[in-house]
């Protein structure tokens, strides 16, 4: 009896929670290739991922964004209006581009037009995010967003008057949807799952991301929950160290079980908005002659496609439990070549050096971000 009714609240909870399907679409890198502006985007915006950490995330580099391909669909207003939105666990905001926005970037993406919405209401608190191309600049206002079926009435969000730079118009979103918790928001802005929260439209106070590999479909963000179909062995929880991003605790890095990096201990970020893992140069360039990566055009790290079969495998070691990133996870195969996913930053906190775990990561191992007892949930994924 006693686990009847286990299984049926397992099933009641399942019924409560819901799943955002990601979809995977042209990232701005292979949309600037196309157009023969890439080499012109990485002489100009050179990689700056150190800026959407400083200043509690009011400064973003568009480098971050530039192999994003997961985005979801969203609408906003009464009747809706449909929006493609990064969902991203290293910011705070939520912002669509609006009818007031005159920018290239904004010519070709979907604007979100006040006057058509019956349940719009104008904050007018001016709204500022700047990106390593220039500022989003705009105000706020509030509507109701309807993410996945989940109706968030009176959500805060930003209507963006200015993008930063011609290069946004090549992105694969027309917004941002900010997941991290409110203490980084630009303007004090009340992100999405805050208000889900407070409202009571999920039954948990957690959120979880799958991310497929090698380009198949299926990837999902789930609102209220986690799925035990999308991974393996169990689920270790991980204190999170920083109220502001996913910030949890490092032990060490190891490459082919020698540690090579972090030894000390250091903080990383768990951020479904960079696609990239992040770290101190120094310790990013042992890593790089390790695997074998070397410097070419733009300063990007280049890698034999050839080698992958004899290349090592990269742990990281969180809470006492390794996770491990073959060499199939780390190296990006874009376009004719291979490359390194991984990238210096440079960037101390007030608990050590920051290391960020972005797509390179999550595509290896399913995450739950449960602000009920801020911890990072982190499985094995399938």
């Amino acid at each position: 009896m006693k686990w009847a009714l286990v299984l049926l609240g397992l099933v009641a909870l399942s019924e409560c929670i819901t799943k955002i399907p990601l979809i995977k679409g042209k990232s701005m890198r292979q949309a600037l290739i196309e157009a023969g502006k890439l080499e012109e985007f990485l002489e100009k915006y050179p990689y700056d991922l150190t800026s959407k950490y400083s200043s509690f995330a009011s400064n973003m580099p568009m480098y971050n964004y530039m192999d994003i391909e997961y985005i979801s669909v969203i609408t906003i207003g009464t009747p809706p209006q449909s929006f493609k939105v990064l969902p991203d666990t290293g910011s705070a905001n939520l912002w669509v581009p609006s009818v007031y926005c005159n920018s290239y970037a904004c010519s070709n993406h979907q604007k979100y037009n006040p006057s058509l919405s019956s349940t719009f209401r104008a904050l007018n608190t001016p709204v500022s995010i700047s990106y390593g191309t220039g500022s989003m600049t705009g105000f706020l206002g509030y509507d109701t967003v309807n993410v996945g079926g989940i109706v968030d009435t009176n959500q805060e969000f930003g209507l963006s008057q200015t993008e930063p730079g011609s290069f946004l118009y090549y992105s694969p979103f027309d917004g941002i949807m900010g997941l991290s918790y409110p203490t980084i928001s630009a303007s004090d802005s009340t992100p999405v799952f805050d208000n889900m929260m407070k409202q009571g439209l999920v039954s948990q106070d957690l959120f979880s991301i799958y991310l497929t590999r090698n380009g198949a479909s299926g990837s999902v963000v789930t609102f209220g929950g986690y799925d035990s179909n999308y991974f393996t062995g169990q689920v270790n929880w991980v204190p999170v160290t920083y109220e502001g991003y996913w910030q949890i605790a490092i032990e060490n890095v190891m490459v082919n079980g020698q540690v090579v990096a972090c030894a000390q201990g250091c903080q990383g970020i768990v951020d479904s908005g960079t696609s990239l893992i992040a770290g101190p140069p120094s310790e990013i360039s042992i890593i790089q002659q390790q695997i074998g990566a070397t410097i070419g055009s733009n300063n990007q790290y280049v890698i034999n496609c050839q080698n992958m079969g004899s290349m090592p495998d990269v742990t990281f070691t969180i809470n006492g439990v390794q996770y491990t990133l073959p060499p199939s996870a780390y190296v990006r195969q874009l376009y004719g070549g291979c490359s390194s996913g991984f990238q210096s930053m440079n960037l101390p906190s007030a608990q050590g050096d920051l290391w960020i775990l972005g797509d390179v990561f999550i595509r290896e191992y399913y995450a739950i971000f449960d602000r009920g007892n801020n911890v990072v949930g982190l499985a094995t994924a399938v």
